[in-house]
């Protein structure tokens, strides 16, 4: 279409007849005239637009789903990342609540026995310095270790230090083969000797043949001179299984320890020994027997016809077992006997009066 005067004129003339119909449709407000055309308007270009939308939308939405991907992108990456610190610290935060609960136990049992520790934990395992059974603490000269000293936590003997350089140590397991420790049965005081068997139960030899030994007892350290290599009263562990009686000097007995020996994390190393032998008291205490439940039942008593009470009776009596014959034919005869008395008795106050009257001149 050519700019030209006419053009203008009718394009400013459509722009004011707007402007008034616009005029005219506020001012009606909802009674206003240009209603009705609004609404035949929109039923014809009602479905013209619905058409053009659906047609339209899908390459809008793809459009847009293109420009926001990048930021979605970034957004879940975010997530991830927040999820995953949040896995890291709730995994953290269990550790560090078993490792407290770890050190709590290890400072009651040092406290028990009056021993003074150095904490320390274990960062390393395995076949250090030739040993089978071994362990590799964060402790070592400049933190006051020194070799042969009892190592310990909060369940009992862990072993002893071998090696000692200036900020490691390494430990000789409890559960070593060439592990000895010198052993008090509790209560009893019989001395014996433990030796590690690996993965099995400590071997203790007693050095009485006749001692009296059973599965429950409990054995601690007897202690060393000097308090080297160990100190007393540490808990060792529980009798499992002892050998019969062989006449021998000795007898065998074998005792699962109390450490897991499999995860060990916070230990301690005893610097400082008891003063006196704690002797019994760093034992924990022994479980208390559940208690066993009685119940006595009590049969009800037989119930009885209201209007015929004789009913209960025979009842009753047709509970007992059958007589047999022989017993049947000795009853009644049993029962004239315990008559025959009853007769008697009745019989003498009637003779006595006769004999009375025969007395009396």
């Amino acid at each position: 279409m050519r700019d030209t005067r006419e053009s203008r004129l009718l394009l400013v003339l459509l722009i004011a007849i707007a402007f008034a119909l616009i005029t005219v449709d506020i001012r009606g407000g909802q009674e206003s005239p240009v209603d009705g055309a609004r609404q035949a308007a929109a039923a014809v270009f009602g479905p013209v637009e619905n058409g053009v939308a659906s047609a339209v939308d899908p390459i809008g939405n793809a459009i847009g789903a293109v420009r926001d991907s990048g930021e979605r992108h970034n957004r879940i990456a975010a997530l991830e990342q927040e999820n995953a610190a949040l896995k890291a610290k709730l995994g953290s935060d269990d550790r560090n609540r078993s490792r407290l609960r770890e050190l709590d136990t290890l400072l009651k049992t040092a406290g028990a026995g009056q021993y003074g520790i150095k904490g320390a934990q274990v960062i390393a395992i395995g076949a250090a310095q030739g040993f089978s059974w071994t362990v590799t603490i964060d402790a070592g000269a400049r933190d006051g270790i020194r070799r042969d000293m009892t190592v310990l936590n909060g369940a009992g003997l862990v072993g002893r230090v071998t090696t000692v350089g200036p900020s490691t140590s390494t430990v000789l397991l409890a559960n070593d083969p060439d592990f000895t420790v010198g052993t008090r049965l509790e209560k009893t005081a019989e001395l014996g000797f433990a030796t590690g068997q690996g993965n099995g139960p400590l071997l203790v030899q007693l050095l009485n043949g006749k001692a009296k030994v059973k599965p429950g007892d409990r054995l601690v350290t007897f202690g060393s001179h000097g308090a080297k290599p160990f100190v007393p009263g540490v808990p060792v562990g529980e009798v499992v299984r002892v050998d019969p009686l062989g006449g021998g000097l000795t007898r065998n007995v074998y005792v699962r320890p109390y450490v897991g020996f499999s995860k060990l994390d916070i230990v301690g190393v005893v610097v400082q020994a008891p003063r006196t032998d704690p002797r019994d008291t760093v034992l924990p205490p022994k479980p208390k027997p559940a208690p066993t439940v009685t119940v006595t039942v009590t049969p009800p008593p037989p119930q009885q016809n209201p209007q015929n009470p004789q009913e209960g009776q025979a009842r009753q009596q047709g509970d007992q077992p059958a007589l047999k014959p022989d017993e049947q034919n000795q009853q009644p005869q049993q029962q004239n006997q315990q008559a025959q008395p009853q007769d008697q008795q009745q019989a003498q106050p009637q003779d006595q009066p006769q004999d009375q009257g025969e007395e009396t001149p």
